[in-house]
């Protein structure tokens, strides 16, 4: 770009910067960002605002957080990782593992991020189209796999269109895959899962596989997303690889605090959780029954396949005070919110029904 007054990486000048979910004015209901609809719990803000030590730096390691999530899981501290959202992590994993000449493969379409995390690297993403169901296609990412492949990414359920990828599947993915490549299993909305076929992360790091890292976070299910927290689990040595390439002292004393008391209310959180799955499942079978092909959806949104036709939709979703998120040429993406916004979602869904 000739508009830059420094010399900057050209594949950098060309990227696009990534877009987050549009804000939404008072009177619309935000469905763009696949954020928790419910309020933050108190004890949860009380735990933050008892966090008041601002003037001094925080546990660079999380310490208090990285025990509780060890226990959790059956590892050792060292086996767990916590930086500013998991997002942090993939960038901090693919800067370890990937450089100039190096090859990334993910599905696609799937989280916007992916494809400019891998290209800041210098490495270069081979992009995989999704299955028929619009999920991650595994047997095709494995295929994909190179000797210039220095990892797999792997998002169940698959952000934006929601759809899942099976246990035995994944655990016949990671057999065929070189056990030098690093493979990132990236459960951003496992809690929302409810499918009991599904890959799950607590099984995959029980079963051990050394180049397997686990990626979860606290900003959906645990309704975090403002704290920016997220954790992976996996070998000790790809953490510290990944934690030389992030930034130093990015987790906040009060993310960390935040964390912990939603870890101490998490049955009061799992109940709001149950109760966006509920919403999802009932808003996929009101929008099949108008007209729309949604795949199965296991986060806490859905995915309206509108293909060329994405902008146009989701203008019309905006027009009725329903922000959503169009990808274009692909689909919309609707963040399952409050129960006041499914009725007019439906309609409006139907009214522009293939």
């Amino acid at each position: 770009m000739t508009d830059i007054p420094v010399r900057v990486r050209p594949e950098i000048a060309a990227l696009p910067s990534y877009k987050q979910g549009k804000q939404a004015g008072a009177s619309a209901f935000k469905l763009s960002s696949n954020e928790n609809p419910f309020d933050p719990l108190p004890s949860v803000v009380a735990a933050v605002q008892d966090a008041t030590t601002f003037n001094r730096y925080p546990d660079a390691l999380a310490g208090r957080l990285r025990a509780r999530l060890a226990e959790r899981f059956g590892v050792s501290d060292d086996h767990v990782h916590v930086a500013a959202g998991s997002v942090s992590i993939l960038y901090q994993l693919a800067q370890a593992a990937a450089s100039v000449g190096d090859e990334i493969v993910l599905p696609w379409r799937s989280f916007e991020a992916y494809p400019g995390i891998v290209t800041v690297t210098g490495a270069t993403p081979v992009m995989v189209p999704l299955t028929d169901a619009a999920a991650n296609d595994l047997p095709a990412l494995a295929a994909a796999v190179t000797d210039r492949t220095r990892a797999v990414f792997v998002c169940t359920p698959n952000n934006p269109t929601g759809a899942v990828v099976s246990q035995a599947d994944f655990d016949a993915f990671v057999a065929a895959v070189p056990s030098d490549v690093l493979i990132v299993l990236d459960e951003a909305y496992a809690e929302f899962v409810t499918d009991p076929a599904a890959v799950n992360g607590v099984t995959v790091v029980a079963a051990g596989h050394p180049n397997v890292v686990l990626l979860r976070t606290f900003s959906k299910a645990y309704g975090l997303a403002g704290l920016r927290i997220g954790y992976a689990i996996g070998h000790p040595r790809i953490l510290d690889a990944a934690r030389s390439a992030g930034i130093p002292l990015s987790v906040t004393a009060q993310a960390e605090a935040a964390a912990l008391a939603s870890l101490d209310a998490e049955d009061e959180l799992r109940a709001r959780v149950a109760i966006v799955a509920e919403r999802r499942d009932a808003l996929i079978a009101r929008l099949r029954d108008a007209g729309w092909d949604v795949p199965a959806a296991q986060g806490n949104f859905v995915w309206l396949p509108a293909g060329e036709r994405a902008l146009e939709v989701a203008a019309v979703f905006e027009a009725a005070d329903l922000v959503v998120r169009p990808f274009a040429g692909d689909g919309v993406r609707i963040s399952v919110g409050e129960a006041e916004s499914l009725r007019r979602i439906v309609d409006i869904a139907a009214s522009v029904a293939p």
